[in-house]
């Protein structure tokens, strides 16, 4: 590992001064530092780079933030998959591996080889209009088509490989992968899956009809969700963070991508240790 791309949410509280340590810090054990150039701007040695850049040449990605830093980054360096260590600087931080504080001992870990990957399903949403391909994405968490600002309910037809499910009316479904199960599909009422588990989940938000359930199906199969109620800002997000509003007759089809996320894991630190942590389970 001797390229190493770091990524930021500069708006973190006392961010610049844990990248000026963790740079000089890098460079004293000859790496080469990959910063972004919204990153770049907060210390004054480091030159910028853009995030093509580093996707296409960083052997390791670290992230100093929360989850929603970590599934931008995921994203990013999909095609590549690097692995990621995630330095959690935010709130819950499910994905994220260590904090500021043991950042440089884990450092030292990674560079010891003394470390797992977690491979983590990613989604791969392309949407269709009239027969012609408009979106294409991945995701880590989600893929979710909801409502507009309107108060007002869309309805969608849900098919898996080809089956008729379902149609939905509601505020939404959300396309779930197990690392996503803790994130907004569980807010909706979805269970949590263990990122060990090979599996899909479908989590309809806020349905008109209440026997409509969550539902968890294997990862070989593809979900088609078509817009049928007319466009009433009606939107396809992935991640929450990247979208294109849809109109009526709209299909969205999510597969399982061809890409991993690699997330840099210590074997000491179990899945159902961080549920108890965040989660808080077992407290009072």
């Amino acid at each position: 590992m001797k390229r190493i791309g770091i990524l930021t949410k500069p708006k973190f509280p006392d961010v610049a001064q844990t990248l000026h340590e963790l740079c000089l810090w890098l460079r004293h054990r000859q790496k080469d530092v990959l910063l972004e150039s919204s990153t770049a701007a907060l210390i004054d040695e480091c030159q910028p780079f853009d995030r093509p850049t580093i996707a296409r040449e960083a052997d390791m990605i670290i992230v100093l933030g929360g989850d929603g830093t970590m599934l931008g980054a995921a994203r990013l360096v999909a095609a590549r998959n690097p692995p990621i260590l995630g330095v959690n600087m935010g709130g819950l931080g499910f994905l994220t591996e260590v904090t500021v504080d043991h950042l440089f001992d884990a450092l030292e870990r990674v560079f010891r080889d003394d470390f797992a990957i977690d491979e983590r399903l990613m989604l791969s949403a392309t949407m269709e209009r009239a027969g012609e391909v408009v979106m294409q994405s991945t995701a880590l968490n989600d893929v979710v088509i909801s409502k507009g600002t309107l108060a007002r309910m869309i309805e969608t037809q849900v098919g898996i490989s080809g089956q008729f499910v379902t149609n939905l009316r509601g505020d939404g479904l959300i396309v779930s992968t197990p690392t996503g199960s803790t994130g907004y599909a569980l807010s909706a009422g979805g269970p949590i899956v263990s990122p060990a588990a090979s599996a899909f989940m479908l989590a309809p938000i806020c349905p008109h009809t209440l026997t409509h359930r969550p539902l968890i199906v294997p990862s070989t199969v593809s979900i088609s969700i078509s817009l049928s109620s007319k466009d009433a800002g009606a939107m396809v997000t992935l991640d929450g963070q990247e979208g294109m509003a849809m109109q009526k007759g709209d299909v969205v089809i999510v597969t399982a991508s061809d890409h991993r996320t690699h997330l840099i894991r210590f074997p000491e630190r179990t899945y159902y240790e961080t549920l108890r942590l965040k989660l808080k389970w077992g407290d009072g």
